[in-house]
């Protein structure tokens, strides 16, 4: 009897050191800080929280907030409720630091650079960058997608979640448009940008900081993912 027990546990021991590390050689495959990496995924998707460091992006009007601690949110936001759909999450930022190397003559150069270089080392299946809007007319509002002039499965993905948008959040817009943005530019993975809202409009920008707002925006991203992804690319059975 003793014996058998001995040999359950050693049995026990060597299946959780085998879970152990092969959970440690999958997470070192992605080349990031953060990963939320779901065990038997069959999707990896790039979210990328825009602005970051010394470039704060767009400032609301009434309470000042920046754009970029906002973006950090709803990619984390974004990112778990990814997760908990069963498709494998990577940040390009974690914290509010920019992404841009030390002592560079180009901040906003090195920052852009290394985001692509998270991309392309992660190959993921879609690329989704946070961002919110600002425009000198306070009236404007609503959210908005973009993408890559010419990627027809970037027009896909941006039109699956602005559908999603459309269909469950006020003012949001009906159609994604192109846009001449450099995140969605630099590859030829389906890419979108949402602009998730304005914070020159006092309406959305108090709404953009409450928490309810945000899971909503969220879920209506991972809708139009999970909308693109079975039209597009199905799992294996």
């Amino acid at each position: 009897m003793v014996v058998v027990l001995k040999k359950k546990y050693i049995i026990c021991v060597v299946v959780f050191l085998f879970v152990v590390l092969s959970s440690i050689f999958i997470a070192r495959q992605y080349k990031t800080e953060y990963v939320y990496l779901v065990p038997n995924s069959e999707y990896l998707v790039v979210v990328d929280a825009g602005h970051g460091g010394i470039d704060g992006g767009c400032v609301g009007k009434s309470t000042g907030v920046y754009e970029s601690d906002l973006n950090l949110k709803y990619a984390y936001n974004l990112a778990k409720q990814l997760s908990n759909m069963n498709i494998s999450v990577v940040l390009t930022r974690t914290d509010e630091n920019g992404l841009y190397e030390k002592g560079v003559s180009n901040l906003k150069r090195s920052d852009m650079l290394k985001r692509k270089t998270i991309i392309e080392q992660n190959s993921p299946d879609l690329v989704i960058s946070i961002h919110m809007n600002s425009f000198p007319l306070r009236s404007c509002k609503g959210a908005q997608v973009f993408y890559k002039s010419g990627n027809e499965e970037g027009k896909n993905l941006a039109q699956d979640i602005q559908s999603q948008m459309y269909g469950n959040i006020d003012n949001a817009k009906s159609q994604a448009k192109v846009g001449d943005y450099y995140i969605v530019n630099c590859t030829d993975i389906p890419s979108a940008l949402v602009e998730c809202g304005f914070l020159s409009n006092e309406n959305e920008e108090r709404l953009l900081q409450q928490e309810d707002y945000q899971n909503k925006i969220c879920y209506a991203i991972s809708c139009g993912i999970i909308k693109y992804l079975n039209e597009n690319k199905p799992i294996n059975n």
